[in-house]
C-alpha cells in the first residue's frame, strides 16, 4: 500500500496544479451594428466586456453586385464615416480584435462561378486586409479576420476563394 501511495500522491498533486492553473478561455465576441439601440461602437469596446467585435454585415457582394457594408440603424445603407474608421482603430489599439461579418440574414449575396469568388476575394483583400485600394471602407484600418456569417443555406466559396 505503501508504494502504491508513493506513486499515487505525485501523481494527483500533479493533477490537482493543472487544474489549479485552469484554462485560457477564448474571449467574448459580438456582433456590433445590426442594432440601432445597441449603442455605439465606441461604447461596445469601451465596455471591456469583448475580446473580439464582429462588424455586421458585409451583406451585398458577389454576382456582379457592388459589395455594401450594412450597420443597420447606425448609418445609411453603404456608406461608413470617418468616425467608424477612428473608431475600429480605438478599438483595436485596446487589444480587442475587430472582425468584418460577411452575410448575415438579408441575402442579397452569392457567389455565381469560381472566377466571381475570386474577384470578391480580391475585393476582400485589396479593400479590407493587406492589399491596397483607393476606395478601403475601413481606411488604414484592418480587420484581425473575415468571417461567414449565413443566416439561410449555404454559400458554396470554401475552395472557390483563395487568397489572391
Amino acid at each position: 500500500m505503501e508504494f502504491q501511495l508513493g506513486i499515487l500522491l505525485p501523481i494527483l498533486s500533479l493533477v490537482i496544479l493543472i487544474l489549479a492553473q485552469g484554462s485560457e478561455a477564448g474571449g467574448i465576441a459580438i456582433y456590433w451594428g445590426q442594432n440601432g439601440n445597441e449603442g455605439t461602437l465606441a461604447e461596445t469596446c469601451a465596455t471591456g466586456n469583448y475580446d473580439f467585435v464582429n462588424l455586421a454585415f458585409l451583406s451585398t457582394f458577389g454576382n456582379g453586385r457592388t459589395p455594401m457594408i450594412n450597420l443597420a440603424g447606425h448609418y445609411e445603407f453603404g456608406t461608413l464615416p470617418n468616425t467608424v474608421i477612428h473608431t475600429v482603430m480605438a478599438c483595436q489599439a485596446r487589444g480587442i480584435k475587430v472582425m468584418l461579418s460577411l452575410g448575415g440574414g438579408v441575402v442579397s449575396y452569392s457567389l455565381a462561378s469560381k472566377e466571381d469568388a475570386r474577384q470578391v476575394a480580391t475585393y476582400l483583400w485589396n479593400n479590407f486586409l493587406g492589399g491596397h485600394s483607393s476606395s478601403r471602407p475601413l481606411g488604414p484600418a484592418v480587420p484581425f479576420w473575415i468571417q461567414q456569417e449565413r443566416q439561410e443555406g449555404v454559400l458554396n466559396c470554401s475552395s472557390a476563394m483563395p487568397i489572391p
